[in-house]
């Protein structure tokens, strides 16, 4: 009886052990997380609406990591003018000069011509995983499954780098 005791107790420490211990999954996520900070894009789980969908009744709700790269080129008066916008992957009425499959969430109208054939070649570009583009007078953001690898947030580094310079 007392070897049953002393087996049970070893069984439940090293059950609390492996419980504790990341998956491989949780393993990948932080070692592409600790990539994007010494890259300098800050990484945040956030909650997304994503407009109503064609023939949807509610619109969906996503939880999803934000991809935050900051903007460093603005002057104040630039950042205080700046006009938001958010894009995502999602088929919408509201899609007005954009490619299939992607639609407007915020300000529409507020892209130049130039800007918004920026943008759609961005979007042309994009990953199957990834969401969502969104751009603040903080950030351009991309809402990404993490299903890449560090090469595929290479990728998506580099492709931000011509709207930020353009200050699109």
């Amino acid at each position: 009886m007392k070897w049953f005791i002393i087996t049970l107790v070893v069984a439940s420490l090293i059950s609390s052990v492996m419980w504790v211990m990341p998956s491989p999954r949780q393993r990948y996520q932080a070692s592409l997380r600790l990539k994007a900070r010494q890259l300098g894009i800050q990484v945040k789980i956030t909650r997304v609406s994503l407009p109503r969908a064609l023939g949807e009744v509610e619109p969906e709700m996503r939880t999803i990591p934000a991809y935050h790269i900051a903007r460093t080129n603005l002057e104040r008066s630039e950042r205080d003018n700046w006009c938001c916008w958010e894009v995502l992957r999602v088929d919408t009425l509201d899609n007005l000069g954009l490619p299939e499959h992607w639609s407007w969430s915020k300000s529409q109208a507020a892209l130049q011509p130039a800007a918004l054939e920026q943008l759609n070649h961005l979007l042309g570009q994009l990953p199957d995983d990834v969401l969502g583009v969104e751009s603040t007078p903080l950030s351009l953001t991309f809402y990404w499954d993490e299903r890449g690898d560090e090469a595929r947030l290479d990728y998506l580094h580099q492709l931000a780098q011509p709207l930020l310079e353009q200050k699109i």
